[in-house]
């Protein structure tokens, strides 16, 4: 299933976990937030963008345009669109982010070439997914394909996205997997969400939380507990010519 049949079919079940715990991938967006370095007045593209939640990680005098192809994350009544081509004209962005999306599509050169595309030169490109060798990856494509109403089976970043990212016409000046946690003020609220986030309804959430426990760890900080995860974090600029 590519990106468009998988949230059509679970979309709404994602948004509605963000909506309940929308701080839990605080950490994730302002990771992302601070690779972009976006500046007063900078146009930030960002693709797929869900139900718009980096919007709030950004500076105030920053303008967000997202794009999001499946209307199951939106509230307006809106139809389903393509996510390819992009709605914006050439050279519009001053940078563009994409999180945890594009693990997703097969193939993901005619994305970066409509990215490429609506970038200025010199802007600015952070792609955050998942890293093939992770253990994020093995959490999804084990458990979470295991349990969810899809099935999972990544395509993930290695070594072979940076080179269709210099191929798309993008100078790579970073690439870093980035661990952190995800948020909850308990093990109860962590195992919900991401069976919300994950569309896991054949177990409940007890379990949920066990398996992550097992698979990602887990950490401890006051009251709150974090659940480990990783993105393999990628900024590419691009070119001028």
């Amino acid at each position: 299933m590519n990106y468009e049949e998988i949230f059509r079919q679970r979309g709404g079940a994602y948004h509605r976990a963000m909506q309940q715990w929308p701080d839990a991938r605080r950490d994730e967006f302002m990771n992302v937030v601070a690779q972009a370095q976006p500046r007063s007045g900078d146009h930030v593209i960002d693709i797929p963008a869900g139900g718009g939640y980096l919007q709030r990680y950004l500076p105030n005098s920053c303008s967000w345009h997202g794009h999001e192809p499946c209307a199951s994350f939106r509230e307006d009544g809106a139809l389903d669109d393509g996510l390819l081509p992009l709605p914006w004209p050439d050279g519009f962005a001053d940078s563009a982010i994409s999180v945890a999306g594009v693990h997703h599509l097969d193939d993901k050169r005619p994305l970066l070439a409509e990215l490429h595309r609506v970038l200025k030169p010199g802007g600015r490109l952070v792609l955050a997914d998942v890293h093939r060798d992770s253990a994020v990856a093995r959490f999804l494509d084990d458990f979470v394909g295991r349990h969810n109403s899809t099935g999972h089976a990544g395509r993930y970043l290695d070594a072979d996205t940076l080179c269709d990212f210099e191929a798309s016409g993008f100078t790579v000046e970073r690439a870093v997997r980035t661990p952190y946690c995800w948020w909850f003020a308990d093990r109860g609220q962590m195992g919900a969400f991401c069976a919300l986030l994950f569309d896991i309804s054949r177990i409940d959430a007890t379990e949920v939380a066990d398996a992550i426990e097992a698979s990602l760890g887990v950490v401890h900080a006051g009251d709150a507990i974090g659940m480990n995860w990783e993105l393999f974090t990628l900024t590419g600029i691009r070119t001028i010519t």
